[in-house]
């Protein structure tokens, strides 16, 4: 049976970078972006900035290969990269430009969470209440009850009406009209 990679005692069908298992038998640039916080273009600049090519496999890289990409991934600061690549611009607290990965960047974003929910802005109102926060429509989606759908119960809003002999949605098509209406149909 032909093995799809050849068998190299080079070959690393696993390597770990930033605390992160990577597939040696993806190209590079698609492997980095495995790691919570590198996208496709902060790992296209990693592997300029550090010389390795792009599409080279990479379970084929040289230890002192992983070594520098480790440190570009954990430091990109080193590398002189331009600050609109990081992923926290302006920290709120420093007021720096961070790049974070991994647990930093969980403990970061759950902080700011807490931040907008003790402030009372409107983004806090929104994540306590477990609703879209950018705006998105909520008439047809995020409609979950404890991880189940649910969709709009127009049999229950009818009900009540229905309940009270219909007088009710007579007053509020308002006006003299609405009790004539009702005297003539009974």
């Amino acid at each position: 049976m032909p093995a799809l990679i050849p068998e190299d005692k080079d070959f690393q069908y696993l390597v770990r970078i930033a605390n992160t298992d990577l597939n040696g038998k993806k190209p590079i640039l698609l492997a980095l972006q495995k790691i919570k916080g590198v996208g496709f273009s902060f790992a296209n600049m990693i592997c300029a900035c550090t010389g390795v090519d792009k599409t080279k496999k990479t379970g084929y890289l040289s230890k002192e290969e992983i070594e520098k990409i480790d440190t570009a991934v954990r430091n990109p600061y080193s590398l002189h990269v331009p600050t609109w690549l990081f992923n926290r611009r302006k920290d709120y607290e420093t007021g720096e430009d961070k790049h974070l990965i991994m647990g930093e960047l969980d403990f970061a974003k759950s902080n700011d969470i807490r931040l907008f929910q003790t402030i009372r802005c409107y983004k806090g109102f929104r994540h306590a209440a477990k609703l879209p926060v950018r705006g998105q429509r909520t008439r047809s989606n995020f409609r979950k009850n404890k991880g189940k759908v649910q969709g709009v119960k127009k049999k229950a809003i009818a009900a009540p009406e229905k309940a009270a002999g219909g007088k009710a949605s007579a007053g509020k098509a308002g006006g003299k009209d609405a009790g004539k209406k009702d005297a003539k149909k009974k």
